[in-house]
């Protein structure tokens, strides 16, 4: 599951899966056999040999990933306490319609790993990478790398090759929230990607009932979500996001209309868990009528929620609305169960750290963001 800043996962529109245009294609029966990752850490060992066949994801029915995505799920929920399955559900039914471009990885004739992308006009974004470990019942040598990580670099691999040579693909982005940072980071920066360092966070819920509220300015008023503040919000989000660390990593901050994909993401096609209208609100200016303030949330599990985005125009923050929000957002996750909030950040957005750790946040989980341009500076 690929997260952008804020949350939003591979899944987008479907709709848009109508519209893939397939830049490469493996000849049906003809597997690709591929050598052993040549990026790895010094001094670490490759483990025994395995053969590995890389086959065209297309070629396959979801019930055969369905050991591959189990295996997923339980690492989502060990790792993260996200309910993975819902998302993984969804993955099988894009499988069965053999329209999800990527890769699937074979041992001995079975689904070990699997990576895929999704196409938005020139730009490609890697949607996930796992594989669960090998079919080899002899242990690695002391040392040597684990035979998923081997699998996973080789699908890996062959997804960048494809997309860094189709010429169609001017954009790709990566974010493997699952992976821990610098797990893969070797074939990005081989492959001439820019790395970010990203952090999930978590805050415990404990005590929130009572916890006090800071006053808004009288011109500003604090209301819960509407499904018609999606158009405002949109372009609250590529204002509030102009300049941003963010921006860099997800392209489509850069307009109301890419803003607006990434919101229909997360409100109507569960991009990231369960939307919960109940947890997100906005600040109002009262005059002009405009978002001036959002903060949305999801479920991810029965126990935690999640906070998809949270920004604040430019011309209207320290007033203390980012924490109003988050405040107002753990009260109603609270009343729904919810005994863990998280939520991702970049490590170079040092503020909004600095917040998130007085409220109560504490980092968990490291990860990178990797983005590719083919025109850099465009």
């Amino acid at each position: 599951m690929n997260l952008p800043p804020g949350g939003a996962s591979w899944h987008s529109d479907p709709k848009a899966f109508n519209e893939i245009d397939i830049l490469r294609r493996v000849t049906p029966g003809e597997p690709a056999v591929l050598p052993a990752p040549a990026a790895q850490s010094p001094g670490r060992p490759m483990a025994a040999d395995v053969s590995i066949e890389i086959l065209d994801l297309r070629h396959f029915a979801a019930p055969v990933l369905r050991p591959v995505l189990e295996a997923e799920s339980a690492l989502w929920r060990e790792r993260l306490h996200w309910d993975y399955r819902a998302s993984s559900r969804l993955l099988m039914q894009y499988i069965d319609s053999h329209m999800l471009p990527g890769y699937a990885a074979l041992e001995s004739g079975q689904v070990t790993g699997y990576a895929f992308c999704v196409y938005e006009d020139s730009k490609a974004v890697i949607g996930d990478l796992f594989a669960m470990p090998g079919l080899n019942p002899e242990e690695p040598a002391e040392g040597a790398v684990e035979p998923a990580y081997e699998v996973e670099e080789t699908l890996l691999r062959h997804l960048l090759e494809t997309l860094v040579n189709s010429p169609q693909v001017d954009r790709i982005e990566s974010q493997l929230l699952l992976h821990p940072t610098g797990s893969h980071a070797g074939l990005f920066r081989e492959a001439g990607f820019r790395l970010y360092h990203r952090l999930f966070m978590v805050q415990q819920l404990g005590g929130y009932w009572n916890r006090p509220h800071p006053a808004l300015p009288a011109h500003l008023e604090l209301r819960s979500w509407r499904d018609e503040d999606l158009n405002a919000a949109s372009r609250l989000i590529s204002e509030a996001y102009r300049g941003h660390p963010d921006s860099l990593i997800n392209d489509q901050y850069h307009s109301a209309h890419g803003s607006l994909r990434f919101l229909h993401n997360i409100v109507r096609y569960s991009g990231c868990g369960t939307f919960s209208s109940m947890a997100s609100h906005v600040v109002v200016d009262r005059a002009s009528r405009e978002l001036v303030a959002v903060v949305l949330g999801s479920r991810v599990s029965p126990e935690s929620g999640h906070i998809t985005q949270l920004c604040v125009h430019p011309a209207f923050r320290r007033q203390g609305m980012a924490r109003l929000l988050l405040l107002s957002a753990a009260a109603q996750f609270v009343r729904q169960g919810v005994s863990e909030i998280s939520l991702t950040v970049t490590e170079a957005n040092r503020e909004a750290i600095e917040l998130y750790t007085a409220e109560g946040y504490e980092c968990r989980h490291r990860f990178d963001a990797a983005v590719w341009q083919r025109y850099p500076g465009a």
